[in-house]
């Protein structure tokens, strides 16, 4: 199993959630788990994917998905959870 952590945050609009999981569907990636909420009009959504039969590079999905928050107004960051890991490590 490949995991990664997404991220989305933003403005609410609707569909956020139908087009990021529309993309990761179409590249065979598995939602494992998610979590959302909205708080005064933000969105703020957090997933744990599979991407281990991803149909493209891991690199080209982060740029995939990064074009994808820019055209519906959210900031989405993608990283492989060993990363995200360490990162956030107190």
């Amino acid at each position: 199993m490949n995991k990664a952590i997404i991220t989305v945050v933003g403005q609410d609009t609707v569909g956020i959630i139908a087009r990021v999981c529309t993309y990761l569907a179409e590249h065979h990636v598995n939602v494992l788990d998610i979590s959302q909420t909205i708080i005064d009009g933000f969105f703020n959504m957090m997933m744990i994917v599979d991407y281990a039969n991803v149909d493209t590079e891991f690199g080209t999905m982060v740029t995939d998905l990064d074009a994808l928050g820019e055209q519906i107004g959210v900031k989405i960051r993608c990283q492989r959870e060993e990363i995200f890991t360490k990162m956030h490590r107190v």
